[in-house]
């Protein structure tokens, strides 16, 4: 067991390619024969994947929008089962004196509004994380392959996780102009008592008093939040996967099932998962108060929360995250699955570098 954990130490995601060459013995070929026994790991099978149809191929149009769908499942449906937790949290943010605690806020907010006062800001939490999930997992694929071309076969192997963080950023970029009006309208629904309890009745109240201003002034700390969260995301789950495919799993993901590959999904979302939340929770705090408060900036909200501050809720976001990215790529790997998409396996090393480092005759 502990081997195991020296070896995923090792192979953490932001190697850079000669260390990561170095850890597979690959950078010098004459620190070993060249041959087959020089590359212990074993080789995909590529019968089996011959044999398997898609229904359409890597990189089309119809890949791209089926991917995009999958995305809007993923966040959308996610997103909206944990609406109870999250508004806990996001008061937990701009009012810590009231609401001390995860359970306490569950308890305080059950108390003044009932069960049904959980549920607040549904509406806009579906709308919005479905527009982003189209664009982030959509445009993640587009991205990926766009980057790809242009690094070549060779250097895309290389810089891989680099590869994944630049389009994971791109496609977060575009993601979060789509999510920005319906979180704004979220927070204020859920943050702002008596404000107002549906998408109907906040969204004109928000245009009449401050106009388009007040579904975008939030952008930008959305940005800061989402993009290095979507970045760890990705990066850390592609890295995730391939480390547990290499090191975990007691054989090559070709051999395994659909539902067994389905698992190391789950598990690689987890794990990615838990450092998303860590990473882009103080954006998070900053998000929370910029849109429950009136002409307020991003820099004001940061002074005057300060370092203590912007940690509050981080437990319960932990929870939240931690599951949601875990169950948004389990969703997305299974309609990927029913569609029949094509699924690369984990990267492999190309034959033209393997000759030019000598492993192969």
């Amino acid at each position: 067991m502990f081997s195991s954990v020296a070896h995923l130490a090792r192979a953490n995601p932001f190697n850079a390619p000669h260390l990561q060459l170095v850890h597979d013995g690959l950078s010098d070929p004459r620190s070993s024969p060249p041959g087959p026994q020089a590359h212990p790991r074993r080789s995909r099978n590529l019968a089996a994947a011959a044999v398997e149809e898609y229904s359409c191929e890597y990189g089309s149009m119809k890949f791209y929008a089926l991917c995009g769908f999958g995305g809007v499942l993923s966040c959308g449906l996610t997103h909206t089962a944990v609406v109870p937790l999250d508004l806990v949290k996001c008061r937990m943010q701009v009012d810590p004196q009231k609401y001390k605690g995860i359970f306490n806020g569950f308890s305080v907010t059950l108390k003044e509004d009932g069960f049904r006062g959980l549920a607040k800001g549904w509406a806009p939490t579906f709308i919005g994380y479905s527009l982003q999930g189209l664009c982030k997992f959509g445009f993640y694929e587009v991205f990926k392959v766009l980057y790809s071309n242009v690094l070549g076969e060779e250097n895309a192997y290389l810089w891989r996780t680099s590869l994944y963080l630049a389009a994971s950023a791109s496609a977060e970029f575009f993601a979060d102009i789509a999510l920005a009006p319906m979180e704004a309208t979220k927070v204020r629904i859920q943050t702002q008592p008596g404000y107002a309890n549906t998408l109907r009745d906040a969204a004109p109240k928000m245009y009449k008093e401050e106009g388009l201003k007040a579904f975008y002034k939030g952008v930008a700390p959305l940005w800061m939040r989402q993009i290095p969260y979507t970045m760890m995301k990705f990066a850390c789950f592609e890295r995730t996967v391939e480390a547990l495919y290499k090191f975990v799993v007691p054989k090559p993901r070709s051999e395994c099932s659909k539902p067994e590959q389905l698992v190391v999904t789950f598990v690689a979302g987890y794990i990615a998962g838990v450092f998303c939340a860590i990473v882009s929770h103080p954006a998070d705090s900053v998000v929370s108060v910029l849109n429950k408060e009136k002409g307020s900036s991003a820099s004001q909200v940061l002074k005057r929360l300060g370092f203590k501050g912007v940690w509050k809720g981080l437990f319960a976001r932990i929870i939240m995250i931690g599951t949601l990215t875990a169950l948004q790529w389990f969703i997305y790997d299974s309609v990927k699955v029913y569609f029949r998409l094509p699924r690369p396996p984990p990267p492999e090393m190309p034959e033209s570098l393997k000759k030019k480092l000598g492993l192969t005759q």
